[in-house]
């Protein structure tokens, strides 16, 4: 059987990211003054646990033991603990731009697992679907960040 720790190390930090955003979008979710804001965060934090659900699905796959927290340290839960603080005055423009800053870390951390020459094609191809959630969500966060300056 092929050496598949590489796939399941690379797999298992795009999980614990995964799960750091589902944490950030929720919290987001709970602190927003706009309905509008909340629903849209509550969905993307779902879409992100199935995201998460699927890549914990392939490590399984691969003989592995799926994460199933977050990071402790890593750049996005740093993000994220940034948003708690921003969500104590309860500014939602604050709130989206910590939200976007965490989409930014997100989308950075599957595009280099994507430019990884070392993951199997298989695995590759799991990920790439999942990046399409997160690339969607990236885009639409930044998007939302740059109306709300206009």
């Amino acid at each position: 059987m092929a050496d598949t720790s590489h796939d399941i190390r690379t797999l298992n930090g795009l999980i614990a990211t995964t799960i750091d955003s589902v944490d950030g979008y929720t919290e987001a979710a709970k602190d927003s003054d706009s309905g509008r804001f909340a629903q849209m965060f509550n969905d993307r934090a779902s879409e992100r646990r199935q995201v998460a659900t699927a890549l914990q699905g392939e490590v399984s796959r691969l003989g592995g033991n799926p994460e199933d927290d977050g990071t402790i340290l890593a750049g996005a839960h740093r993000a994220f603990l940034n948003l708690k603080s921003a969500v104590t005055g309860k500014d939602d423009k604050a709130i989206v731009n910590e939200v976007e800053r965490g989409e930014d870390h997100i989308k950075a951390k599957f595009e280099e697992a994507l430019a990884d020459g070392e993951v199997s094609a298989e695995v590759k191809t799991a990920i790439q679907q999942a990046y399409g959630s997160v690339r969607e969500g990236h885009d639409q966060m930044r998007d939302l960040k740059h109306s709300m300056e206009a």
